[in-house]
């Protein structure tokens, strides 16, 4: 069963339209939410529910693993969570809170058209910007197409934040912080995204999901990263079936396994691997450079950890899928191109960062990688528009640069 990872299983429209299977049990006059505990998509999904006073069902998984099977029926055999089941016999298999929005048929609009800050994205950077922002009295408004948080939302723990010498819970952590924002009088609109910015005489015009239309003295795009893929032969076609992007969502279904595999030897490879070993009897972790590009602690604690092997020099050929349309197997070449195979019962892809930049179809110059170029004042190549955080070139990729980034970006917007 999977987390925010597996989104791109289906298109939203394919979800959307997915029926339920035959013989698996309808719920009655009732929305019915499958999942689990530890999965932190599931946990969103409650928590939209909750926000938005929807009643549903909640059948927990760990507690009735009975119900397992309907999960699968409903997925083609794809271990897949959250569920969620509608009285029409429709289903969402891991919906984001915009999809789930759209099936409800709820009502997701600013309250005004006219701000003096737009910021898209509502995760550590966008919501700082926010608070930084709306101290200066600027009308704020923050465009989440997702759930408010973003990727450190849904981290299991976050031990390297300044502040929390103990650690925190990465959803505790985002909540605090949404909080905090909307105290100081932001708006904050989730499950809506942005189609678009139009640049409008040094000021700028933001085009939501929703056909609404807000102007903005200035923009901020803050819209982070996400996990890359592999594009190996049979990826796409066992993610959710053996292939993960998120061991903290999907590890706990591996208790007990022989090995899983990690994909890449950098902090996220290591760390998750790390995880990994308490469920797993055996972590692989596959790097196909000479030397792992992890921080030497990291290095460490994988070479003196007993249920661990790093590969250096390996590649990825391809995964195998065995006749239940699972994950069986992974092609593998070692250093001296010789290809073998190497069965595992579940592969986790930690081998970089791909920027969310897709949606604004060349407004803005990116770099080589993606990422949004800006001078040394965040301004990106279009007036009025600026960009923060993992989403812009030369960002650090850590919670707390985000969070930096977040405040010195705000400074910005008030001299412009």
């Amino acid at each position: 069963m999977a987390g925010r990872t597996l989104a791109t299983t289906n298109s939203p429209a394919e979800r959307m339209s997915m029926s339920a299977p035959k013989d698996a049990p309808a719920p009655e006059n009732s929305i019915v939410l499958y999942g689990a505990e530890w999965c932190p998509d599931c946990r969103r999904s409650k928590a939209f529910l909750r926000d938005q006073r929807i009643e549903y069902t909640y059948v927990d998984l760990e507690a009735r693993p009975d119900e397992v099977a309907t999960v699968l029926e409903y997925n083609g055999g794809k271990q897949i969570i959250p569920t969620i089941v509608f009285p029409d016999g429709s289903h969402l298999a891991e919906p984001s809170n915009e999809e789930l929005a759209e099936k409800l048929g709820l009502t997701r609009e600013a309250a005004t058209n006219t701000y003096d800050v737009v910021i898209v994205g509502g995760g550590p950077t966008g919501l700082t910007t926010a608070i930084y922002a709306a101290r200066e009295d600027l009308s704020t408004l923050v465009v989440e197409r997702s759930a408010l948080g973003g990727q450190a939302g849904i981290t299991e723990r976050l031990d390297n934040y300044p502040g929390f010498p103990d650690g925190i819970e990465g959803a505790e952590l985002a909540d605090r912080i949404a909080r905090q924002a909307a105290r100081y009088g932001v708006e904050l609109l989730s499950a809506v995204a942005v189609e678009r910015i139009e640049p409008r005489d040094g000021a700028a015009q933001v085009v939501l999901s929703t056909g609404q239309e807000v102007s903005a003295g200035a923009v901020v795009v803050a819209t982070g990263s996400q996990y890359r893929r592999t594009n190996a032969p049979g990826e796409s076609d066992l993610i959710g079936a053996g292939v993960h992007f998120c061991a903290t969502c999907d590890g706990p279904f591996y208790k007990g396994a022989t090995d899983v595999t990690v994909l890449g030897g950098g902090n996220s490879g290591l760390e998750e691997g790390l995880f990994l070993t308490k469920f797993a009897e055996h972590v692989t972790v596959i790097e196909r450079g000479d030397k792992p590009a992890a921080s030497k602690i990291l290095q460490t604690k994988v070479a003196e950890h007993a249920a661990m092997d790093l590969r250096l020099g390996t590649a990825l050929v391809r995964f195998n899928a065995g006749e239940d349309g699972r994950l069986t197997s992974v092609t593998l070449a070692g250093p001296d191109g010789v290809e073998y195979e190497h069965e595992t019962a579940a592969v986790f892809v930690f081998i970089g960062l791909d920027p969310n930049t897709g949606w604004l179809d060349g407004l803005l110059d990116l770099d080589e990688r993606g990422f949004i170029a800006t001078d040394r004042t965040m301004a990106t190549s279009v007036p009025a528009v600026f960009a923060a955080g993992d989403v812009r070139a030369g960002s650090t990729k850590q919670l707390a640069s985000a969070v930096g980034e977040g405040a010195a970006v705000s400074l910005q917007l008030r001299y412009y």
